[in-house]
């Protein structure tokens, strides 16, 4: 496996359960949320992604930066979601090239409705499980890994 070291034991006791919650926490998200509200984990993701965003506007490139999916993914997500009526494409005035998505008003019922629902399935896979010390500590780690896969550019949205 060339001239890299292998994982030592504590390395491995690090990286193998990240590597199942990565595997398996999306998947029991899910399992629940979609029946219950229609939407994927990752169709949320988009909505609360917009919803923050100034005039619930961002522009495509910039939403797969915010969501961590690929701009083939992200479009593929953003024009089934405007199917279902939940997000609008609008072309950029100052970049005709470029795309926003629009959060609509029934998307943002949608979000709101999904919620709770939501909350509930995100506290029972991982909240309830650790303490407040858990909490505190795993955070900053959380982060700093997630600040350093996050590859995103600025964006210039519309």
């Amino acid at each position: 496996m060339g001239d890299q070291a292998a994982l030592d034991a504590e390395e491995a006791a690090f990286w193998r359960p990240l590597m199942r919650i990565m595997t398996a926490l999306p998947r029991a998200l899910e399992d629940q949320f979609l029946p219950e509200t229609g939407l994927t984990i990752t169709d949320y993701g988009v909505l609360v992604a917009l919803s923050e965003a100034p005039d619930h506007l961002l522009r495509i490139s910039g939403l797969a930066a915010t969501t961590g999916l690929s701009l083939s993914r992200i479009s593929r997500v953003v024009d089934d979601l405007t199917r279902r009526g939940l997000t609008e494409k609008r072309r950029c005035a100052e970049d005709g090239r470029a795309s926003n998505a629009v959060l609509t008003p029934v998307g943002l019922a949608r979000l709101e409705a999904a919620f709770p629902s939501h909350l509930a399935r995100v506290r029972a896979s991982v909240f309830d499980h650790l303490s407040a010390e858990d909490i505190r500590a795993a955070g900053p780690v959380l982060a700093r890994l997630a600040a350093a896969l996050d590859t995103a550019p600025p964006t210039d949205d519309c």
